[in-house]
């Protein structure tokens, strides 16, 4: 029998083969990934009798498959405040009581306690007024609570080199360090002020974005038909774009051109998308004459902009001329097209006596969303779009994520929805007022309205009516349990388990599920997620221990219900309020304090009632609408009666699948419990990540602008977490998503250690509900951070064992990561190229992360390299 000789080294495995004889071997672990490897599933075996779980079809349930549905009104929010022409609504950053109106003629108001509002001039500027000049944007800087800074967008009579008459003016203003509500002209320092030939389409919108630049809009310059030239040119003036600018003068950023109408008040972020560009639409020139400010240009007049605070995405309502009004979504260096186009057409066949409409338009413009006509059916024209804001509130869950707009002309109201890629068609909401801009209410997210008709703030709220079936108003008339007393699930109520329960503040849950309809069928995946059929409903029941560790102490508080439906799914919550029934929490939700009795110590807890809006942010679409819908997380045993038995299994011998699962369980993927000791460390972190954080943070996810992808089907190599850049730092720019033997430099768990909900801005991870830390996961995290080697290389797949049976080597290793495909080449020759090697072998690791493969050898054969490739 040959011998032996194996040492483990960081390079390819070098097997020299001599009369019978393996001399030596030479490992090289390419892959830069810890594996997860050394756990036991919990399901070695499924049981074969699974006769105790049998299929029956569910009629008790009453919970209908759509929610009823609401129409639409504007209410006067503020019925004893008195305005005049308002154009903007802003708050500061981290206030919830505050709200800044701009009024066209100059005024910047605040209203102080907005439960019994009260009006404030905060600060006046003197400012020309006709047509669209005025007082026109307010952004408040990021860091306004401590620095006291923000930025206004004003049309002024002044003289500069660039002569006398109307400016349109970017100034910064501070307020008074004595009176949180008056801030004094005085302060101002110029940052941009543009000579303008006419008082309209200026734009003199102001947002500051997540990466903390400031973005205005600017309009063509006033003249029909593009008549001053101004679109589509990068060299001359401050006109026809969206601008973003640096105002903290960061490093890395560098200042602007000069030019007449700027100042060295602020920089141009490095990438900004003209910066260094010597030739546009044909054109060549001086990389020193461009205005680097511009973000995107093509714009008629942007009259207002917004930016989705989750997302990122920017929506910018551009007023079109005669014919179509359009909304547009831009990135970096979009060209949206005017004055080649207007909306979707072709400008020039629209006003082919205008000489000043630009033609043979260059590639690569981005149109529009969405377009409306200025003549068309009732609801659905308009001839001046003033934009709108992306609707992030609580209160009103069928347009949660929904883009919300409106036109000048029209006073109609429209939601569309945009997924990133494509728009629905827009819906009619209701009308206003004359609608000169949009807001949100720094409270709750609700949509606010500056109408300038009868100079109101209107609130956007349902109406008292609604359409379809009535929500059940008690638990009991839902249907869902026989007796409430016990908890006992009507017919075809199934009850089920997961592997690693998201953390729910110390709750104890019970779940159960029904696809009542015998007919529809569960969708099996092994590795992404479960599909579910119209009209499936999910149950979770949540208790707490008054006294921690007492059973007898345990009080009922509340049951959910999650409708698959054909929209993706709504979530209503029932509070139990007797030991027998539970009432149906408001669609905004609530809140409700216990006092908990920690080993003596009392303390109050806040327990969350979750808004139907929030249970549409974790049941997305990315996630499969139904948390938990998945292998990993269901592959365990449950009990059945007197059975136990594996659930994926005992599922599919009952019929809930479209096709039978012959998977063997032990097969399969199983999350891991952070006490689970016989999975590795940072198995049982990732299990953590997976159950708390995967339904946002994967491609496709609400998350997108985060840089990790949670799934535990991702290799850490590629989730993005080890020294990752985080898109917040936390104001630290060392930090890192996972900083390798640096706790206190990985933003995740700082994320996950904070409970600040409340507190603006809050940095807390998961953002919903939870105030009670995860002390048990957060040292989980901590100690897998602790174990990371410095370099932020991971353990990676060893060959570990090789046996000769015959004239054949068995191969077998560990440190894979479960699912993750390999290949095993080899080559006579270490120094071949990669692609001259020769594959062998291709198979993903098994759900320990083990792997083994077999390979013929021959007494000729003197030399042979093994190469271990990660597909």
């Amino acid at each position: 029998m040959p011998e032996l000789v194996l040492n483990n080294f960081s390079h390819y495995t070098h097997l020299t083969y001599a009369n019978s004889r393996v001399v030596s071997t030479l490992v090289k672990n390419i892959a830069i990934f810890r594996g997860v490897i050394l756990f036991c599933l919990l399901n070695l075996l499924a049981a074969t009798a699974t006769a105790q779980l049998q299929r029956i079809a569910n009629t008790s349930l009453t919970l209908p498959v759509q929610p009823p549905q609401f129409g639409y009104t504007i209410v006067n929010e503020f019925p004893s405040v008195t305005l005049n022409q308002p154009v903007c609504i802003a708050s500061p950053p981290q206030e919830t009581n505050r709200l800044f109106i701009l009024e066209k003629g100059g005024n910047i108001v605040v209203i102080t306690n907005l439960a019994n509002p009260t009006r404030t001039v905060f600060m006046s500027l003197t400012v020309v007024t006709d047509s669209e000049s005025g007082l026109l944007g307010l952004a408040f800087h990021p860091g306004y609570a401590t620095n006291g800074l923000f930025y206004v967008f004003s049309s002024r009579t002044l003289t500069t080199s660039q002569g006398s008459g109307l400016h349109q003016c970017i100034s910064r203003f501070q307020v008074t360090a004595t009176n949180a509500n008056v801030a004094l002209p005085s302060t101002e320092q110029i940052l941009i002020q543009q000579i303008d030939a006419a008082p309209n389409h200026n734009g003199g919108d102001l947002h500051f974005g997540a990466d903390g630049y400031l973005y205005a809009s600017v309009g063509d310059g006033g003249a029909q038909y593009n008549g001053s030239l101004n679109a589509q040119v990068i060299t001359n003036n401050y006109f026809s774009g969206i601008l973003r600018i640096d105002v903290d003068k960061r490093r890395g950023n560098f200042p602007p051109n000069p030019h007449p109408a700027n100042s060295t008040n602020y920089f141009i972020p490095a990438d900004n998308p003209f910066v260094g560009v010597t030739s546009f639409n044909g054109h060549t020139f001086n990389a020193s004459n461009v205005r680097t400010e511009f973000f995107s240009i093509g714009y008629r007049n942007p009259w207002r902009f917004s930016i989705d605070p989750v997302a990122g995405t920017i929506y910018v309502g551009d007023v079109g001329q005669d014919l179509y009004e359009e909304v547009d979504v831009i990135t970096n260096g979009a060209n949206c097209g005017w004055a080649y186009y207007e909306g979707l057409h072709l400008a020039k066949p629209l006003y082919p006596s205008q000489s000043t409409i630009l033609t043979n338009p260059p590639p690569g413009l981005v149109f529009p969303i969405q377009e409306y006509p200025h003549s068309g059916t009732a609801n659905f024209q308009g001839n001046a779009v003033i934009g709108g804001v992306v609707y992030r509130g609580s209160r009103l869950s069928q347009l949660y994520g929904d883009y919300i707009f409106s036109d000048n002309g029209s006073g109609s109201v429209w939601m569309l929805k945009y997924n990133g890629t494509n728009s629905t068609p827009f819906q009619f909401l209701t009308t206003c007022s004359g609608p000169s801009a949009f807001g949100v209410d720094p409270r709750n997210g609700d949509v606010l309205i500056c109408q300038l008709n009868n100079n109101q703030i209107g609130r956007l709220d349902y109406t008292s009516t609604s359409n379809g079936v009535a929500l059940p108003p008690t638990l009991a008339a839902t249907g869902a349990f026989s007796d409430l007393t016990n908890l006992v699930p009507n017919a075809g109520i199934v009850p089920y388990d997961v592997n690693v329960p998201f953390w729910s503040d110390n709750a104890i849950k019970s779940r159960w599920f029904s696809v009542p309809n015998t007919s529809l069928n569960l969708t099996f995946n092994p590795n992404g997620n479960w599909l579910s059929p119209t009209g499936a409903i999910w149950i979770k029941h949540f208790e707490l221990e008054l006294t921690n560790g007492d059973a007898t102490s345990r009080k009922r508080i509340e049951t959910r219900f999650i409708v698959r439906n054909t929209n993706g799914i709504y979530g209503v919550t029932y509070r139990w309020d007797s030991l027998t029934n539970a009432t149906l929490v408001p669609e905004g939700g609530l809140d409700e304090s216990f006092v908990i009795n920690n080993g003596g110590i009392l303390h109050t807890q806040v327990w969350h009632y979750p808004s139907r809006v929030e249970c549409t942010v974790c049941h997305n679409q990315a996630a499969g609408y139904i948390l938990g819908l998945n292998t990993a997380q269901l592959n365990r045993n449950h009990t059945y009666g007197s059975l136990t038995t594996n659930q994926i299994s005992a599922l599919s011998a009952a019929g809930y699948f479209s096709a039978p699962v012959t998977n063997d369980p032990t097969t399969l993927l199983a999350l891991a419990t952070a006490t689970n000791t016989s999975a590795t460390l940072e198995f049982r972190a990732r299990s953590f990540l997976a159950a708390n954080c995967s339904q946002c943070h994967q491609p496709g996810g609400p998350s997108q602008r985060a840089t990790w992808d949670a799934r535990i089907t991702t290799p850490t190599s590629k989730t993005g977490l080890i020294n990752g850049v985080p898109v917040n730092n936390l104001g630290n720019t060392a930090n890192l998503i996972i900083t390798p033997q640096s706790p206190a430099a990985s933003v995740l768990l700082s994320r996950i250690s904070a409970r600040d909900l409340g507190q603006l801005p809050s940095i807390q991870m998961p953002p919903l509900d939870s105030i009670v830390v995860d002390a048990q996961d957060v040292q989980l995290v901590t100690d897998w951070i602790n174990s990371l080697p410095l370099n932020g290389r991971v353990d990676v797949p060893l060959f570990n064992f090789f046996h000769l049976n015959g004239n054949r080597f068995i191969f077998t290793g560990t440190n894979g990561w479960p699912g993750q495909n390999y290949a095993v080449l080899t080559s006579s020759n270490l120094m071949l190229p990669l692609n001259q090697w020769h594959p062998i072998f291709t198979n993903p690791f098994d759900p320990g992360g083990k792997f083994s493969f077999t390979n013929p050898l021959t007494p000729g054969q003197l030399q042979l390299f093994y190469l271990l490739q990660l597909q």
